[in-house]
């Protein structure tokens, strides 16, 4: 019993440290990203815990449309997704040419981006087919969503390949 309470304690002390370390570098980008229609940071802060783009409605929809005229996955075209489960999630649905599941690490994030979140960077690669390395910009605010559709040089395992 004392061995499984340590690995919980661990556990939690990971956890709790991460969502600390996910906070602090939030707060440290946050300083150009635009401020909640009640212009509070609490605000901010609570739809960002929510998985909740900043934009909303009409502005979210005309920027989704805006976006859509570059490549997924890229800084004008970011992956949107619900929190750091959708975006692995995500990943690993892609396939790779040979239909193999690529390799994925977050490199960080970029900080604001699009739709006035917080961005990050993933480094895809696959180990025989194809592409050999590729990088991929996601939006984790984007709360419900699951985009089915594979960044260009990837497939998508229940989705639609990039056209």
């Amino acid at each position: 019993m004392t061995r499984l309470n340590s690995k919980v304690s661990a556990s939690f002390r990971a956890t709790t440290a991460a969502m600390l370390a996910i906070l602090a570098t939030g707060c440290a980008t946050m300083a150009d990203t635009p401020r909640s229609s009640s212009g509070d940071l609490d605000g901010m802060l609570a739809m960002m815990m929510r998985g909740e783009s900043q934009m909303k409605g009409s502005e979210l929809e005309a920027a989704i449309e805006a976006a859509s005229a570059y490549p997924l996955g890229s800084s004008e075209n970011p992956v949107r997704a619900h929190m750091p489960q959708g975006q692995r999630a995500y990943l690993g649905r892609l396939r790779c040419s040979d239909t193999s599941r690529p390799r994925f690490s977050r490199s960080g994030n970029l900080g604001p981006g699009v739709y006035g979140n917080i961005v990050d960077l993933y480094i895809v690669t696959c180990a025989s087919g194809e592409p050999e390395r590729a990088e991929i910009i996601m939006d984790m605010y984007h709360a419900g969503y699951a985009e089915d559709e594979a960044v260009p040089g990837f497939g998508i395992a229940g989705g639609r390949k990039a056209e």
